[in-house]
């Protein structure tokens, strides 16, 4: 725990209520500083008019992390500094990472929603309801073949894996039912990391209660012998995982350091799933105030291609402006520069790294969103250097801010809150998908892999072929389609930095996500269930004589 969050007192949380005026007997306080807000104040809220949606999203990640949630962060801070009310709405932190590689989620430095440790970790347990939703689905469907098997169900085209809110990738492929008949079918089977599962991007789309059990009986689990689909409904699961998701479904409130308003909510990843924050709280937050800023997972080839093709096409949001984050640390290393050796990089290899960024322009130039580039500062940034990229923003026609907000909360964040309203206030956004529903499978991967990754061309592996027919089968072919892929890079290899060219991308199976109601193609060699570094963060996380956490990052 960093000296800044022990000298910070956090407001009541019925003080940040206050400020939205959501009713008291409609919020419900977990702890002092943290509440769900029930669905009833959004139907009370629903026919007002709504304010304007910011989608962060930014250049090629590197290991680094380029600081998508601390611009947010500052963004909104900086937006209620200026009189512009402000909501940031955020996705909850995943286990993995955070005892991983990647660490927290909570923003850095002067830009941070808290309760830090509690959001960073089990939070209001909706990641823990969404596991057991979703590990009583996979029970229910081996118990029922364990019984006599009425439904025929085939056991080699069981679809639905187990799931854990863990790096492990030790539960990629098991084996269970082992020991005899009394424990069960023996049979193959695996873990998916819950960001991934069906049930956080059901959860993460469903508005009420009535759409989450409808969802839910919606999911694909199997076929049967004769090659028909067994949906959770057969199972009689629905309702079961309707009570263990009861209060998931409800948006999450916090605050930040500066006391303005958060929303952390659902936790998809944006290279495995659609990776932003739930549909309910974002259309909450868009009743309440001026500026609703999203943080969009990833590049723009990720996060920001699948909110504007799927989460705001199912949800019919607003898309008003974009902010698009880069650092001089990922600029030198998409030019070549290795990672143990920036501060040796030249100013052509950082030229070099503005290919990456001008993809990124060019993306969201494609889906009609007006943009501010952020270049968000560290304190070895040389002046030289932001004048290098401020220059190429001005020769690309786009509107540039420094972001010093890791350093000076909202303060330092202000020139990037005036540069994108006033942005805003000048250009009206009509947000263009990049394909249409009623295009055909092939064509939707073959535009989105083609037109924002810069693909040459997309391969189609025979069990993807098999996929497709049994997708046209079902009559799901008008589904949104939500590309799995590398974070690292544009193309499906995570070793092709920069901006690669020529390549081709690779679909190696589709998998149906029925429920949540779109296909998700999986591209290259990626993974539903990450494995852990050879040092993890686990390592250095610890708990102090005083009951203090530690290490957390």
């Amino acid at each position: 725990m960093t000296g800044l969050i022990k000298s910070t007192k956090p407001l009541p949380i019925f003080d940040i209520a206050e400020k939205l005026k959501i009713d008291k007997d409609l919020l419900i306080p977990c702890g002092n500083f943290k509440a769900k807000i029930s669905l009833k104040f959004f139907d009370k809220i629903k026919d007002k008019p709504n304010g304007k949606l910011i989608l962060v999203t930014a250049m090629t990640p590197t290991p680094f992390g380029e600081g998508k949630t601390t611009v947010s962060i500052g963004l909104t801070m900086a937006l209620n500094k200026i009189g512009k009310s402000s909501i940031a709405c955020l996705r909850q932190p995943s286990l993995g990472p955070i005892f991983g590689l990647k660490g927290g989620g909570t923003g850095g430095g002067k830009c941070l929603v808290i309760p830090l440790e509690d959001i960073n970790l089990h939070f209001t347990g909706d990641f823990h309801a969404v596991s057991a939703a979703h590990n009583l689905l996979a029970a229910l469907l081996d118990n029922h073949i364990h019984f006599g098997n009425e439904l025929e169900i085939d056991e080699r085209e069981i679809l639905f894996k187990r799931t854990v809110d863990m790096n492990d990738r030790s539960l990629r492929n098991v084996v269970v039912g082992l020991g005899g008949k009394p424990n069960g079918p023996a049979r193959e089977d695996g873990y998916i990391i819950t960001p991934a599962s069906e049930i956080m991007a059901i959860l993460s789309l469903s508005t009420s209660l009535r759409e989450l059990k409808s969802r839910l009986c919606r999911i694909l689990v199997a076929y049967n012998m004769k090659k028909q689909p067994v949906f959770g409904g057969q199972l009689g699961a629905c309702g079961s995982m309707s009570v263990l998701l009861r209060d998931a479904i409800k948006p999450n409130l916090v605050q930040t350091i500066e006391h303005t308003p958060a929303f952390i909510h659902t936790g998809c990843f944006a290279n495995i799933a659609h990776g932003t924050t739930s549909l309910i709280s974002m259309k909450m937050a868009l009743k309440l105030c001026q500026y609703t800023v999203v943080e969009a997972g990833f590049g723009s080839d990720l996060g920001a291609e699948k909110f504007v093709d799927l989460m705001a096409r199912q949800g019919e949001l607003p898309i008003d402006g974009a902010v698009l984050v880069a650092t001089i640390r990922a600029l030198k290393y998409h030019g070549g520069a290795k990672a143990k050796e920036l501060d040796k990089a030249t100013d052509e290899q950082l030229k070099k790294g503005l290919d990456n960024l001008a993809r990124h322009i060019n993306n969201l130039r494609k889906m009609n969103i007006p943009m501010v580039v952020a270049l968000n500062s560290f304190t070895n940034d040389k002046a030289r250097e932001i004048k290098i990229v401020k220059g190429f923003c001005d020769y690309q026609e786009v509107p540039f801010a420094v972001f010093n907000g890791f350093s000076q909360g909202g303060d330092g964040s202000v020139e990037l809150a005036q540069t994108l309203d006033n942005v805003i206030t000048k250009k009206q956004s009509s947000y263009m998908p990049v394909y249409q529903l009623t295009d055909n499978i092939k064509d939707k991967i073959d535009k989105v892999a083609k037109e924002v990754y810069g693909a040459a061309d997309v391969i189609f592996t025979s069990q993807a072929e098999r996929d497709i027919q049994r997708i046209i089968k079902l009559k799901y072919e008008n589904f949104p389609i939500c590309i799995a892929k590398t974070n690292m890079s544009l193309s499906d290899n995570p070793d092709l930095y920069g901006a690669p060219e020529n390549f081709k991308i690779t679909i190696a199976r589709i998998v149906i996500f029925s429920g949540a109601g779109y296909l998700v193609p999986i591209a290259g060699d990626i993974n539903l269930m990450p494995g852990l570094p050879k040092t993890p963060n686990a390592m250095q996380i610890d708990l102090d004589d005083e009951g203090f956490i530690t290490g957390l990052k």
